[in-house]
């Protein structure tokens, strides 16, 4: 590893080692007086960089982004104060299965062992109520000691690695200085955890299923979010070309599999989907579902209709054949051992494998007239007819995310969005983290004006990071997800208007950013071909569509959010 340029190594220079080896190029946060002598061993680092934020709630979300594509992150805030404003962050990574270290510089444990009322405590000499309050959602937490700071270090870094969920370690100031031993050997790989003899079981019990099928025809995949986070997107990719087979995604997992490829069959909600992506996936003989949960949001309020005896499912660690199970079985060692199955289902295909491309499920309306005013359907059919392949997407939770779910992607753009803990806001820090994670990468964030200004002052660290991205903020006078789903004309679900286009040039950048209002289709084009125009810069645009005006999606959840059964599956 790096010599640190600091005149001695410490347990921080130990522990930004072992992030970078691990594939963290930058931590994120706000510094405090506890963390300030830490910080040091990060802005000396030759791999690793400091990036600081407006506040610790958006550096939790910017980590939590940078996590998603990257595979760990990093973020650093102080005791207390700077902690418990990540908290709402952290515990969105958790419930989305996203790895983020979180790194909390403490009083030094000289000062904690006089038990007396320090700042950023709460006055009663007890230093450990924070770490308790992180119980639940972080997988492994540490309160360093200068004995054990090493082995602590690294086994809540494998932690976070193995089981892609957020840790946590309380690094007190007079430790993070203290001397460490510097390893010579790197972090020990992962172990895949499959019993042979229950793979052996699962791959009878599946080709047996699966022998009940003429053609790979009659063979469809419904893939979800583990795969992502399980890394085995690839293996997923094999699977569907060895028929190849119709698939589709849940809306968590969107941009998992090519949306352009011939047997993608669209992406499935339950009752709200498609009748075409409904059908793919709940007529098929045989249905695979791979790393799928479903949630309220994500499954059309509990609308699927999957039949278990018909269905082989991969969780992350173990898989059912219709009503037999089999653990430990790990998803991409499942997935791998089903391809073959599949081959042999395609060798009995007697005539040439289908090249003509599944009905597509929402097949896009007319191109509207550019005099026409900006609604939701022409609003997220410009912007999906904008996107190019190597383009992030985030979709704030909302109009955003409902818009743009049923539209196809083109082949290698990424889709980030937040459907389980569904926290509004989330966005506009993620882009942050996402497009430093894939420097060179084009963000595009699709935000309402109510959940932009949640965090809206991380536009300026974007501005600051010179991150080329287009925004697009759409104005509709509130909170339109929530008048879609009760109090329509309540003035809770009001918000104060504001010119987004002023308040961009006020965060700096100058030539760097333009900003333009869009009330008509023709504006929106002209804003985004300008954007191509310029990929260097800032763009956004304030997007102005009926306040009342929601996608079809949404308005399907809607209709069936006050009908739904109780979970099927």
């Amino acid at each position: 590893m790096p010599d640190s340029p600091m005149s001695d190594y410490t347990v921080a220079d130990h522990l930004v080692d072992r992030l970078a080896e691990l594939g963290v190029d930058r931590i994120f946060g706000v510094p405090g007086d506890y963390s300030l002598a830490m910080l040091d061993h990060v802005t000396h680092h030759p791999t690793v960089r400091w990036t600081g934020t407006t506040n610790e709630l958006n550096a939790g979300y910017a980590a939590d982004g940078y996590g998603r594509l990257r595979g760990i992150a990093a973020l650093c805030t102080t005791f207390g104060v700077g902690e418990l404003s990540a908290i709402n962050a952290i515990a969105g990574s958790y419930a989305e299965h996203v790895p983020v270290v979180h790194v909390v510089g403490a009083p030094a444990l000289t000062k904690q062992a006089q038990h007396r009322p320090l700042h950023h405590t709460l006055g009663d000499g007890v230093f450990g109520h924070f770490t308790a309050m992180h119980a639940d959602i972080t997988c492994a937490r540490a309160s360093l000691t200068p004995d054990d700071a090493v082995a602590e270090i690294d086994r809540v870094l494998r932690e976070v690695r193995d089981r892609r969920l957020p840790g946590y370690l309380v690094v007190p100031a007079d430790v993070a200085a203290a001397p460490a031993e510097r390893a010579t050997t790197p972090l020990p790989p992962p172990v895949d955890t499959t019993d042979p003899e229950a793979l052996a079981g699962f791959v009878d019990a599946a080709r047996r299923l699966l022998d009940t099928a003429a053609t790979p025809d009659d063979v469809a995949v419904l893939a979800g979010l583990s795969v992502h986070r399980l890394g085995a997107a690839g293996t997923l990719a094999g699977l569907l070309a060895a028929g190849p087979l119709p698939h589709a995604t849940t809306p968590w997992a969107k941009s998992l599999v090519d949306e352009s490829a011939p047997r993608f069959a669209g992406t499935y909600t339950g009752a709200a989907s498609p009748p075409a992506t409904r059908a793919a996936v709940e007529d098929a003989a045989v249905l695979v579902v791979a790393g799928v949960t479903f949630t309220d949001l994500d499954s059309g309020m509990f609308t699927q209709h999957i039949t278990r005896s018909r269905t082989i499912e991969v969780g992350p660690r173990s898989v059912t054949v219709g009503a037999a199970s089999f653990a430990p079985v790990e998803l991409p060692t499942a997935l791998a051992a089903l391809t073959p199955l599949v081959e042999e289902v395609a060798a009995r295909r007697t005539g040439p494998a289908p090249s003509a491309p599944l009905a597509d499920p929402t097949p896009a309306p007319a191109a509207a007239p550019d005099d026409e005013p900006l609604g939701q359907t022409s609003l997220w059919q410009e912007v999906s007819g904008f996107l190019r392949s190597g383009d992030i997407v985030l979709a704030d939770q909302g109009t955003s995310f409902y818009g743009m779910a049923p539209h196809r992607l083109p082949q290698g753009v990424t889709f980030v969005g937040q459907p389980l803990w569904a926290s509004i806001g989330y966005t506009v820090p993620a882009l942050l983290g996402t497009c430093t994670a894939l420097p060179g990468r084009r963000g595009v964030l699709l935000v309402g004006d109510g959940a932009a200004q949640m965090t809206a002052t991380e536009l300026a660290t974007v501005i600051r990071e010179r991150i080329p991205a287009v925004i697009v903020v759409v104005d509709n006078d509130g909170y339109t997800v929530e008048r879609a789903i009760h109090g329509p004309d309540e003035s809770y679900n009001d918000i104060t208007a504001w010119d987004w286009t002023l308040l961009a040039r006020a965060m700096g950048g100058g030539d760097t950013v333009a900003a333009s209002h869009a009330r008509t289709v023709g504006e929106l084009r002209a804003a985004l071909a300008d954007a191509d125009a310029h990929p260097e810069r800032v763009t956004l645009v304030q997007a102005v569509v009926p306040r009342d005006d929601v996608p079809e999606l949404l308005a399907a959840l809607t209709r069936v959010l006050g009908s739904a059964p109780a979970p099927a599956h």
